[in-house]
């Protein structure tokens, strides 16, 4: 087995000393031309070829950057997990990924860990740390976030536009002749989730209708907590005609917790979502939502995250929602005929109506 021709290898042939190969190589050595010229012949004819490792380790890099999600187990972050390490694939550089688990001293440890690693840069999808301490870890290595909006990093943010986003949710369920609602939703701490409800509320606000606060649940963004959530909303008695979830994860729990008590969808409760993973399409039945990139999202991060280790400038993301309309919305059923209940959707309902 032939023995792999090292930097060590090239010097001695060139007569030179490994760190004049190595400034040749990256390009700051200040050689006569002859000596250049020398050492390029012997690295052609020797077939050298550089440990991309070994030349990251001697710049300061480790070829690695960090990102930290809220929750592994979410299809949301999975896709956008899939599309930064798909951008990363030919490139020298791998991801380190770190839940946070939705809880702060945790996504603080998490920074901490990756820090400590000596990651290349950061991309951070969503989080709830305090914006003071992101612009603190962007002035040590670069900075992606992903979801939010921090103060002093306008420029590394990559976003959706969830005003937009929620009132075209609401525009389409108002033009369908819904005025009673329930509302779902996300991490209270968390700003995209802030953003999707003020948005819709305050719309709807504008439009003259208003939920009542008992129909407004937290549903942490996960299946449980829609399905916790739903449940809370139809314990209150309130009747509602629309639930609206501030993402696909907390609509498919609403939705068993719609089944269970043999509420209808969309005959007596229109429901909505928002990002629309690959499952929202195959829910019964098929689920309206917001379209986010998610993997698209993802890949600008990455992208973005490699601009700002080049020294290259980046400038905030800002993403389109679409609003795409399936089988769980419809109008609000009319009332039936004198004697008979309005359909629709009322606290207590049962599996017999």
């Amino acid at each position: 087995m032939m023995e792999p021709v090292t930097l060590a290898h090239v010097a001695r042939e060139a007569g030179v000393s490994p760190s004049t190969v190595s400034r040749i190589l990256n390009g700051t050595a200040n050689v006569t031309p002859e000596k250049r010229a020398r050492v390029e012949s012997v690295i052609t004819r020797l077939n050298y070829r550089p440990n991309p490792q070994a030349q990251a380790l001697a710049g300061g890099r480790s070829l690695t950057i960090g990102v930290i999600t809220p929750t592994l187990n979410s299809t949301f972050y999975g896709e956008a997990l899939a599309g930064i390490e798909a951008a990363l694939n030919d490139t020298p550089y791998h991801p380190i990924v770190i839940s946070g688990q939705w809880r702060t001293e945790r996504e603080q440890e998490a920074l901490d860990l990756l820090l400590a690693r000596r990651v290349d840069a950061v991309i951070m999808m969503g989080g709830i740390l305090d914006d003071q301490i992101l612009t603190h870890v962007a002035r040590r290595v670069p900075l992606i976030a992903v979801g939010r909006d921090v103060r002093g990093l306008d420029h590394s943010c990559i976003v959706l536009d969830n005003i937009k986003a929620m009132q075209q949710v609401a525009r389409h369920l108002l033009d369908l002749g819904h005025t009673q609602f329930a509302y779902i939703s996300g991490a209270e701490r968390q700003q995209d989730a802030m953003e999707r409800r003020v948005a819709f509320l305050d719309y709807l606000e504008a439009h003259g209708v208003t939920v009542p606060a008992e129909l407004i649940q937290v549903g942490r963004y996960t299946e449980e907590g829609g399905l916790e959530a739903a449940e809370a909303i139809l314990n209150t008695g309130r009747p509602f005609t629309a639930l609206v979830c501030a993402n696909d994860q907390m609509a498919l729990g609403a939705r068993l917790a719609l089944y269970r008590r043999g509420v209808n969808v969309p005959g007596d409760v229109s429901l909505t979502g928002f990002d629309d993973v690959f499952t929202s399409s195959l829910m019964t039945p098929p689920l309206t939502t917001v379209r986010q990139a998610i993997y698209d999202i993802g890949v600008m991060a990455a992208r973005e995250a490699l601009n700002l280790l080049d020294g290259q400038p980046v400038v905030r993301q800002v993403f389109e929602p679409e609003l795409i309309v399936r089988e769980s919305t419809a109008p609000p059923a009319v009332p039936r005929r004198a004697g008979r209940a309005k359909r629709g959707v009322t606290a207590m309902s049962t599996p017999d109506g």
